[in-house]
């Protein structure tokens, strides 16, 4: 029987969690293809310089060969296991098909002309694939935040019941985050330069010699060829044979602090599932165990979780390949990027794929959050109970022990014998509360305690939100912008 894809191992990036178009900006076919086109704009930039030998009919050959075929990977593979190789056997498949310019293809660079430079493109292509999906996300939270602005909800610190807060306030702290996640993307995606063509040790000595020592056609050359990779910025100046490992640092570095949000989000989100008061969407005929038919495990933010811890810890590659390098190159960074640098983004892409699913359909539900509010709110209200008594010219002081001691008899209720917290009962039925009962219901309405909250939300929303979102516009309101949902592939 022959073999399938079944058979052999795919990367669950691949066969599980992925958009196509970030599979594909990856895959072997653009990686290759994209070679092809920085030899075409090399001999283009030189024979527009006027170099020599350059044939109209070479340029229109590999113009019309620019995407590699299956039948050409197969004789690239069995040319590289001859040469060992990569780039050359490469050469030697493009002059196939390409053969009035075999003789000129890939004149006067390095295999770092196209592989960094690939690489470059790829990293600049794969950021502005994931910006503005990570600008739908906040747009869908910020639309979240705004429709539970004055919900109140137990607010939490150190694990424990706090003063309440809002169901939109506190989604207003994930949109914070990914704010700051959108900032450093952005500021990655401006640093990602091109490499340009500076030959074997990033001295373009080789170009000098092309042209004949003519300085000034070698940076023509090299502006040539940035502008037609589409980079605005112009090339490094400097660089080795390779660009700076520290630029894979910078980008996996921002990639990773996503990563770590992806956790936190979803961290909160599995609380809120456990304490029943937010869930994540849970489709019809979706099944949360095999076993306890009953059970709606929040799957979506377990897997945001998981996959935002892996990608946290791809920088490392990175921090580690760029420390080892060796003056103007070594090639034990090529194997490890192969991996890290499109798992990053792979991994990156998954989980913006989670959370614009999860955040298209959160569920909210407000009489849980209210009946929680409600068993730690006697407590909470205290406070405002002695100082509405104060108001009365009782004294603070005795009104706090009256309190505390009531307060102690509620708790061992609630902890001993399982019971609601009763304290707001027992105050009513004590004759030195007597004073303020008529303000009571007043004094326990959960909105007292939640502060600027709502107000918060407003202006974050208006200003920082909507400043951020600002340049992404044309996406959020087209075709599938922020009233679309993200489609899980399992």
């Amino acid at each position: 029987m022959a073999a399938t894809d079944n058979d052999i191992y795919q990367t669950p990036f691949n066969s599980r969690y992925c958009s196509n178009e970030m599979k594909a900006l990856f895959s072997p076919r653009n990686r290759f293809s994209t070679w092809r086109h920085l030899w075409l704009w090399l001999a283009e930039a030189e024979q527009e310089l006027g170099l020599e030998g350059i044939s109209d009919e070479a340029l229109q050959q590999m113009r019309s060969h620019v995407v590699i075929t299956d039948d050409e990977f197969a004789v690239a593979a069995e040319e590289e296991k001859r040469r060992r190789h990569d780039v050359m056997a490469h050469v030697h498949a493009f002059g196939q098909v390409a053969p009035s310019a075999a003789g000129i293809i890939h004149l006067g660079a390095t295999s770092c002309y196209c592989t960094d430079n690939a690489d470059l493109i790829f990293l600049r292509d794969g950021l502005d694939l994931l910006l503005p999906k990570l600008a739908t996300v906040i747009q869908k939270l910020a639309d979240f935040a705004q429709k539970y602005r004055d919900l109140p909800c137990l607010g939490y610190t150190h694990g424990q019941p706090a003063q309440p807060t809002t169901v939109g306030k506190r989604s207003c702290l994930w949109i914070q985050d990914l704010l700051m996640d959108l900032r450093n993307l952005e500021r990655a995606r401006s640093d990602v330069r091109f490499r340009g063509v500076k030959g074997t040790v990033g001295s373009a000595a080789s170009f000098l010699a092309l042209f004949h020592g003519n300085h000034e056609k070698v940076e023509q050359l090299d502006e040539l060829v940035t502008r037609k990779a589409g980079f605005q910025s112009p090339a490094f100046i400097i660089s080795s044979q390779t660009y700076s490992r520290k630029i894979d640092v910078d980008v996996l570095n921002a990639l990773g602090s996503f990563g770590a949000t992806c956790e936190r989000i979803g961290g909160d989100i599995r609380h809120l599932a456990m304490f029943k008061e937010v869930e994540e969407p849970f489709e019809k005929d979706q099944i949360g165990s095999s076993a306890m038919a009953y059970k709606r495990n929040p799957m979506r933010s377990e897997r945001l979780c998981s996959l935002g811890r892996k990608l946290q810890n791809l920088p490392k590659d990175a921090l580690d390949t760029y420390a080892a390098q060796w003056f103007e190159r070594s090639l034990d960074d090529s194997a490890i990027r192969r991996i890290s640098l499109p798992e990053s983004y792979l991994c990156a892409d998954a989980c913006l794929i989670l959370l614009n699913n999860v955040c298209s359909g959160l569920v909210v539900y407000p009489a849980v959050i209210q009946r929680r509010i409600q068993q730690e709110l006697p407590f909470m209200a205290t406070e405002n109970i002695i100082m509405a008594l104060a108001a009365q010219g009782i004294s603070r002081q005795d009104a706090h022990e009256e309190i505390r001691v009531l307060s102690h008899q509620a708790a061992d209720v609630v902890k001993k014998d399982g019971r609601d917290n009763d304290l707001i009962d027992r105050i009513r039925r004590t004759p030195f509360f007597a004073p303020i009962l008529p303000q009571l219901d007043a004094l326990l309405d959960p909105k007292t305690f939640t502060g600027r909250s709502p107000q918060q939300v407003d202006t974050f929303v208006s200003t920082e939100v909507a400043h951020a979102l600002s340049k992404y516009k044309d996406t959020l309101d087209g075709k599938g912008g922020a009233t679309t949902t993200a489609e899980l592939f399992v």
